[in-house]
C-alpha cells in the first residue's frame, strides 16, 4: 500500500510539473508576421497518463508507468497559398491506442494553391465522396483512427454548381504507408445553380456520381486476386422549402480480402442509404434507411481492424455523450447489416421563465437474410448468398430513446433520459458472449449561482440482468467561473451478481481555461469497455492513475 502511495504522489508531482512547463509554453504568443509575409496558426494537445496497477479491475502494469499522445498542427497561410505539417508523438503511446503508434514524426504535411476554378494540393489529404461509402478519409482522436491520403488532389470547378475532384495517394497506416494505390473521381452537379432559369425556384436538386479504385500487387500463393478493385456510386440530394430527402447507392466487384466474412470471397459488395427530414418551428422528424452486403473496402486487402479503411458505413443509431448510455455502443457492420432511426423532437411549453423539450428517437440494425454456400460446391467462391433485400431476423442492436429537456427560469436547468437497449455483443465485439438487454435512465440538474458559477448534479442507472448486470454512477461538478471546474464521480456496478466483483470507479478531475487554452487533470479508475464513434470503435482496457491533458491554439 505505501509503494503504490509513493509512486502516485510521484506521478502527480511529475505530471504537474509537466502541466506548468506545457501550460507556460502554450501561453506564449508567437510574433504577428508583417501583412505580406502571410499568417501563421496552430493548435497542440498533450495527453499523459501514469498508470497504477490495481487487479481488482483488471489494470495491467505498465512497465514505462507513464504514457504519452501529444501532437501539433502548425499552418500557413498567404493569399491563396496554404501549406502545413503535423508533429505528431506516442512516447509510448496510451493503453487502449494501436501499438503500433510508436515514436515522433512528422506524418502529415501538405501544400495547397487555389488559382481561379482550380485548387491543387499535394501531400496529405482528407476527403469523403457522397456519404462516403465508397471513400471517406478522416481522422478521429479519440479513437486513435486516421487514415489520411498522401498523394495529389486536384478540385476544378467547371461552371457554377459543376465540381469535380480527382485524386492518387497512398493511404496512412499508422506512422507508415499502406501498400495500395488509391485512384477517386468525383463530381457534383446543383442543377439549380447550372441552370440559371431554376435559380429561385424552390425545389432545389444536387446529383452526384463517384469512382474510386485500388491497385494492390497479387502475391497469394493460392489463389488469382484482382489487383485492381473498383467501386463506384451515384447520389441525390432534393430540398424544397423544410423537407429534404437524400440518398446514395454503392457498388464494389469482387475483393477477396482478410475482413470478409466467410473467408476470402469473390462475391461483389452493394451499399444504399436514404435519409429524409423535415423541420418547422417547433418540430423536427427525420428518418433513414441503410443497408451494406460485403461493403468491407480496404487499401490493403490483408488489413484488419480499423486499418487502412478507404469507405464508410455510417451508424445510424443516435450518438449518446451520458456515460452509461455508451456502455454498449454500436459499430458498423459493412460484411452485412440493415439499419434504420427515426426521430422526432418538439417543443411542448415555450414561456418566459418555462420551457421544454421533447424528443424521441428510435434506431435498429439487423443482418440480412443470407444462406452460406457449402464451401464443396462452391467453385466461385462467392461465400453466401442474400435472399431478399430486407433484414434478417438476427437483432444486432435496438435503441429507444426519449429525452426530456426543461428550463425553469433563468437558474435551472434539468435533462430527464430513458432508454432501452438491445445490443448483441457477440456480433459486435467478440463471440461467447450474450445478448444485452438493459434500461438506462439519466437525470441531469444544473443550478446557476448568483454569480458566474454553476453546479451539475447527474445521476445515471443501468438496470439489466446480462453481463456486469445492474450499474450506477454519480457526478457532482462545480464550475466556479470561466476559468475553473471541479468533479468527482463514482461509478458502481452494485447489482453483480458476484459480491466480491462489485467494484467502485471512483475519479475526480480539475480543470482551468485561458483564452484558448485549457488543462484538466485527473486521477481514478477507468473501467473496461468499448469506445466508438460514429459506428468506428476501440477497446478501451481497465486502468489506473493520473491524467493530464493539455490543449492549446494560436
Amino acid at each position: 500500500m505505501r509503494k503504490n502511495y509513493f509512486g502516485l504522489v510521484k506521478s502527480a508531482a511529475l505530471i504537474c510539473g509537466l502541466a506548468y512547463s506545457s501550460f507556460s509554453t502554450a501561453q506564449i504568443n508567437l510574433p504577428n508576421l508583417p501583412a505580406n509575409m502571410g499568417d501563421v496558426h496552430g493548435n497542440f494537445q498533450a495527453t499523459a497518463q501514469y498508470y497504477i496497477p490495481d487487479s481488482t479491475i483488471g489494470a495491467p502494469n505498465v512497465p514505462e508507468k507513464m504514457l504519452m499522445n501529444g501532437f501539433a498542427n502548425i499552418i500557413y497561410t498567404k493569399g491563396k497559398f496554404t501549406a502545413g505539417i503535423r508533429y505528431e508523438s506516442y512516447l509510448g503511446v496510451l493503453q487502449g491506442f494501436d501499438p503500433r503508434y510508436q515514436g515522433n514524426g512528422i506524418p502529415y504535411r501538405f501544400a495547397s494553391y487555389k488559382a481561379d476554378a482550380l485548387e491543387v494540393t499535394v501531400g496529405n489529404f482528407y476527403q469523403q465522396f457522397g456519404n462516403g461509402l465508397i471513400l471517406r478519409t478522416y481522422e478521429e482522436r479519440g479513437l486513435g483512427f486516421d487514415n489520411a491520403l498522401d498523394g495529389v488532389r486536384l478540385k476544378y470547378e467547371i461552371v457554377n454548381g459543376l465540381h469535380l475532384t480527382g485524386l492518387v495517394g497512398k493511404q496512412r497506416s499508422f506512422m507508415t504507408q499502406g501498400p495500395g494505390i488509391v485512384r477517386g473521381f468525383d463530381g457534383e452537379l446543383e442543377i439549380n445553380e447550372v441552370f440559371k432559369k431554376l435559380a429561385d425556384k424552390k425545389l432545389r436538386f444536387t446529383l452526384g456520381g463517384s469512382f474510386v479504385s485500388r491497385y494492390q500487387k497479387d502475391e497469394d500463393p493460392a489463389l488469382i486476386l484482382p489487383e485492381n478493385v473498383g467501386s463506384s456510386a451515384g447520389r441525390f440530394e432534393l430540398n424544397y422549402e423544410d423537407f429534404r430527402l437524400s440518398g446514395e447507392y454503392a457498388y464494389k466487384i469482387n475483393d477477396p480480402n482478410s475482413a470478409n466474412l466467410v473467408g476470402k470471397i469473390y462475391k461483389p459488395g452493394d451499399a444504399q442509404i436514404i435519409m429524409a427530414s423535415y423541420a418547422k418551428k417547433g418540430i423536427a422528424i427525420s428518418a433513414s434507411a441503410s443497408r451494406a452486403d460485403n461493403m468491407n473496402f480496404r487499401s490493403d486487402r490483408e488489413a484488419t481492424v480499423n486499418n487502412l479503411l478507404l469507405n464508410y458505413t455510417p451508424a445510424l443509431n443516435k450518438n449518446h455523450t451520458y456515460n452509461m448510455l455508451t456502455f454498449y455502443p454500436y459499430a458498423s457492420q459493412p460484411n452485412g447489416e440493415f439499419q434504420y432511426s427515426g426521430e422526432v423532437s418538439a417543443k411542448l411549453l415555450k414561456k418566459p421563465k418555462w420551457k421544454m423539450d421533447v424528443l424521441i428517437n428510435y434506431s435498429g440494425s439487423n443482418d440480412l437474410d443470407t444462406t452460406l454456400i457449402n464451401p464443396s460446391t462452391d467453385s466461385t467462391l462467392q461465400g453466401y448468398t442474400v435472399n431478399s433485400f430486407g433484414p434478417g431476423k438476427q437483432v444486432y442492436f435496438r435503441d429507444f430513446y426519449v429525452e426530456l429537456n426543461q428550463k425553469i427560469g433563468k437558474k435551472i436547468k434539468t435533462s430527464l433520459i430513458y432508454s432501452h437497449q438491445i445490443y448483441n455483443k457477440s456480433v459486435i465485439q467478440k463471440a461467447g458472449f450474450p445478448t444485452i438487454h438493459s434500461d438506462i435512465v439519466v437525470a441531469d440538474i444544473s443550478y446557476r449561482l448568483k454569480k458566474e458559477g454553476t453546479i451539475r448534479l447527474e445521476a445515471q442507472v443501468l438496470s439489466t440482468n446480462d453481463d456486469h448486470q445492474d450499474w450506477g454512477m454519480l457526478l457532482l461538478e462545480y464550475t466556479i467561473n470561466s476559468h475553473w471546474f471541479v468533479a468527482v464521480l463514482d461509478q458502481y456496478n452494485f447489482g453483480n451478481e458476484h459480491v466480491d466483483e462489485r467494484y467502485h470507479y471512483p475519479s475526480a478531475t480539475a480543470g482551468y481555461n485561458k483564452n484558448s487554452n485549457r488543462i484538466t487533470l485527473s486521477y481514478g479508475k477507468q473501467r473496461a469497455g468499448i469506445f466508438c464513434v460514429g459506428g468506428i470503435c476501440r477497446l478501451v482496457p481497465a486502468s489506473n492513475g493520473v491524467t493530464l491533458t493539455v490543449t492549446s491554439s494560436f
